[in-house]
């Protein structure tokens, strides 16, 4: 059944059965004779088929889903099986949140590279919140998150902080002020994350503490958009030291020194609960903990 489930996910991600052939390395005939015979083992259709598309119906979503999370277990046993009798070695997909994965992952990466360059790493940006979820149905091995919950399947285990400051355009009015109060903040306007976001929730929680509600918004779905349009003066923010430290040194970007700040939050490893870590994935783990990722005061 392992190759009927690779193959109807690869027709549903594709939505094509030639494309599906075509990355499969397979005649077309032989897609459509996996798919029959999943649907007879299963005793109903899974797909939905016309000249213009190929599409899951509601029983080929279910399995769909339940497929990505066997495959994913075949694939961790025969890494398990691999790693007791070869140095390390294999595939590893980490996904991590915007701010650790854009700014400070690839540094680790390199490392690992350096050290073990018989591992293969692919790596998934997106929010925490995505992140977490994919952990949880093993399209990820591990997830590097900012979010503080990442649900009932999963472990946490913080294991790095970060600070995140206010950040202003150079020429905007607060940059040289000493002090700023709420009122000020309040009535500046606020480009935030999207919901998910761990920065987004480190925001919140800022305008929580600070008792700050701000007057108008932007949300965007990105880091650098948001350092862009805070340069350009639409807005103020709150970002990671690691996000910015380029632009501070440049001189492009400002903080704002004010009681309360900077926040600090920590970052996380996201994996599955009461699962067995492949030799690959624990030596990505201890090279995380050892990268030093506190930023100086400043």
């Amino acid at each position: 059944m392992e190759q009927q489930l690779r193959v109807l996910i690869t027709v549903a991600e594709r939505q094509n059965f030639s494309r599906a052939a075509e990355e499969l390395h397979m005649t077309q005939p032989a897609v459509s004779q996996y798919i029959k015979s999943l649907e007879q083992t299963l005793g109903c259709k899974l797909l939905e088929r016309s000249n213009k598309f190929v599409r899951l119906n509601k029983a080929g979503e279910i399995v769909y889903h339940h497929g990505k999370e066997i495959l994913g277990l075949y694939e961790h046993m025969q890494n398990l099986v691999h790693d007791l009798m070869h140095t390390p070695s294999g595939h590893l997909t980490i996904g991590a949140s915007y701010t650790y994965g854009e700014y400070v992952l690839p540094h680790v990466i390199a490392r690992l590279r350096e050290l073990y360059p018989l591992i293969t790493p692919t790596i998934t940006i997106h929010n925490s919140r995505v992140i977490s979820a994919q952990v949880a149905t093993r399209e990820l091995d591990v997830g590097i998150v900012e979010s503080e919950y990442a649900g009932d399947k999963l472990e946490m285990e913080p294991f790095a902080d970060d600070r995140m400051y206010m950040i202003v355009s150079p020429d905007h009015r607060l940059a040289h002020q000493k002090e700023v109060s709420r009122e000020e903040l309040a009535e500046e306007t606020w480009i935030v994350r999207e919901e998910g976001s761990g920065t987004r929730e480190a925001a919140e929680k800022m305008f929580r503490d600070l008792q700050i509600v701000p007057r108008k918004r932007m949300e965007f779905g990105s880091t650098q958009i948001i350092k862009e349009s805070v340069e350009a003066g639409l807005g103020i923010s709150l970002i990671s030291f690691w996000a910015i430290r380029k632009e501070r040194r440049l001189g492009t970007l400002s903080t704002l020194k004010i009681a309360g700040t900077p926040v600090t939050r920590k970052f996380s490893l996201v994996t599955q609960s009461h699962s067995f870590h492949t030799k690959a994935l624990e030596l990505f783990l201890d090279l995380l903990r050892k990268h030093k990722t506190l930023p100086e005061e400043g």
